[in-house]
C-alpha cells in the first residue's frame, strides 16, 4: 500500500493533513531466484486480482458468484466478491485455492477470518475482500443487499 500526503485546501473540513492510500500489489521474486538473474516483477490491479477470484471460486464449483466494485462509495477496499459453497470442505478447498492462486499472481493475504465451521471465511487482499458463504450466512448477512449500491461487475449462478 502506497501512501501519499497532501495539506488541507483551504475551506476543506477534516484534518489538517490527509493521508491518501493507494493499493498496488506487487508479485515477489520466485523462490528459485538467486539474485543473478532480473526478474520482471508484475503488478496485478485489483480488478484483474477479482476477476482471477472469481474465475477460482466458479472453478471450485462456488455458486451464485458476484464480483462488486466499490471504488465509488465509501469503503474500506476496492472490490468485493461474494460466493457461496454448499459443505465446509469446498470452503476451505476453496479459500486454500484462492490464497495459493492468488498469492501465485503477486497479491499477499492482509488477513484472513472465519472459519468454513462458521459458515463464513473472509479472504482480505488489500484492494480485494473475498467472502465464502454457506448458504444460511449468505442469506442472514445479505451483503449483496447490504452493498446495494455498488456496481455489480460479475454475476455467475
Amino acid at each position: 500500500m502506497d501512501l501519499h500526503t497532501r495539506q488541507r485546501e483551504p475551506g476543506e473540513r477534516g484534518a489538517a493533513l490527509i493521508v491518501l492510500m493507494t493499493h498496488s500489489i506487487e508479485a515477489a521474486p520466485p523462490a528459485a531466484y538467486n539474485g543473478r538473474e532480473e526478474v520482471e516483477q508484475k503488478t496485478l490491479d485489483a480488478q484483474e486480482l477479482a476477476r482471477r477470484a472469481v474465475e477460482v471460486a466458479s472453478d471450485k464449483q462456488a455458486s451464485d458468484i458476484v464480483l462488486l466494485d466499490l471504488r465509488h462509495l465509501p469503503a474500506f477496499t476496492e472490490y468485493f466478491v461474494i460466493c457461496t459453497v454448499e459443505v465446509e470442505p469446498q470452503a476451505e478447498a476453496l479459500a486454500e485455492d484462492l490464497e495459493r492462486t492468488l498469492t501465485h499472481e503477486g497479491a499477499h493475504t492482509v488477513h484472513r477470518e472465519g472459519s468454513p465451521d462458521s459458515g463464513w471465511v473472509l479472504l482480505d487482499f488489500g484492494g480485494l475482500v473475498v467472502h465464502i458463504f454457506a448458504p444460511p450466512e449468505r442469506e442472514y448477512y445479505s451483503l449483496d443487499k447490504l452493498w446495494e449500491q455498488a456496481t455489480p461487475l460479475v454475476k455467475v449462478q
